[in-house]
């Protein structure tokens, strides 16, 4: 499908992200056949095994000369984050952590998507008055409910009396402050095309509004666990939400491929007062079958930027509502790649804006 030269271009692009023509691949290819030629004319020590040697490489492509040497794997590159949904963390620098930092290159058979630019969108100004809550446009939060927890997991159980829990995803509890930079925008017709589009879908979400509810949340998931995964391990979700209201939420969660819907997972909680406040709290609530099998999967790919490559086209919506008159409360998009070992999960948050 792809000649020599354009695959090489891909594996670049793949591995750190710069942009290489197959006219400039071509040349440094030639470049360094040049080179490594000259090295091997360098250490021979008599003239006969230099003319064998000079035989040998003019018989090789310029691709074998430095296959060698260019093509080692490099270190996958992604800044930190886990694999499900959660709260703010450190946002670190806008441009090296944009939602999509490449364009989807799927070692799978299928389609691969058009590449779109993904630039935030200048973050809004700060609160013109201390009455506003300190957590607003600086967090998961809309004018009527805020994400304070969130963290997808294993559980495996060593014996009797030990558990060991490991994070693919978390984001926790935290109390930003004034001083605490605003949240990023991207534009939400972006990533249209990542969701379902019939009835449901995050169009017709958005559209609706409240235009305050929309995020989009980019995980780096920590896949690197070394726990056993025997038949006693557990994969759960945990969430946890405060309100201004005492209702009934209902959490709809999304798996999506392809911009298609996979399943669907809803569930209802009630409030709770806590200090003042009304407290929603989901507590380990088991993972789908579907979420289990594809975590295998993808920790059995041989390299990260395979991995990344099949979370390119995964995506989650979750969306909360007041069970009883259907308002959208939060709705939150998730998109993921896989953090580093020594990063461990790490996310970034954006507001969805319609600009």
């Amino acid at each position: 499908m792809y000649g020599r030269n354009e695959l090489i271009a891909r594996y670049i692009k793949l591995r750190t992200g710069k942009t290489r023509t197959r006219k400039q691949v071509s040349s440094h290819l030639q470049v360094l056949a040049r080179r490594k030629s000259r090295e091997i004319q360098s250490k021979l020590k008599d003239q006969v095994s230099k003319d064998k040697a000079l035989q040998s490489v003019a018989n090789l492509s310029s691709a074998q000369i430095v296959s060698a040497s260019v093509m080692k794997p490099q270190p996958p590159y992604p800044p930190p984050v886990r694999f499900w949904p959660g709260i703010p963390g450190q946002p670190g620098h806008s441009q090296d952590i944009k939602p999509f930092a490449q364009p989807p290159y799927t070692t799978l058979p299928a389609p691969v998507p058009t590449p779109i630019s993904y630039e935030p969108l200048p973050a809004p100004r700060a609160p013109a008055t201390i009455a506003t809550p300190v957590w607003q446009d600086r967090t998961i939060a809309s004018d009527k409910l805020r994400l304070l927890e969130y963290s997808a997991f294993m559980e495996s159980q060593r014996d009797a009396d030990t558990f060991s829990k490991h994070l693919f995803v978390h984001i926790g509890q935290c109390s930003p402050g004034y001083s605490d930079p605003v949240l990023e925008s991207v534009d939400v017709r972006q990533i249209y095309d990542k969701f379902p589009e019939k009835k449901g879908g995050l169009k017709e979400l958005y559209e609706k509004g409240p235009h305050s509810a929309f995020f989009l949340v980019k995980f780096w998931a920590d896949l690197s666990s070394d726990l056993e995964e025997g038949p006693g391990a557990f994969y759960g979700v945990s969430s946890q939400y405060s309100g201004t209201e005492n209702i009934t939420i209902s959490v709809s969660t999304k798996v999506c491929s392809f911009g298609k819907q996979v399943v669907e997972k809803v569930e209802t909680e009630y409030a709770r007062m806590e200090g003042g406040k009304c407290v929603f709290r989901i507590h380990r609530s088991p993972m789908c079958e579907y979420m289990v099998n594809f975590i295998h999967k993808l920790k059995h790919l041989p390299e990260k930027y395979m991995m990344n490559s099949v979370l390119e086209n995964f995506t989650i919506l979750q969306v909360v509502s007041n069970r009883e008159t259907q308002e959208t409360l939060l709705c939150i998009a998730f998109v993921f790649e896989v953090s580093t070992s020594e990063h461990g999960a790490q996310y970034h948050v954006y507001r969805l804006v319609k600009d």
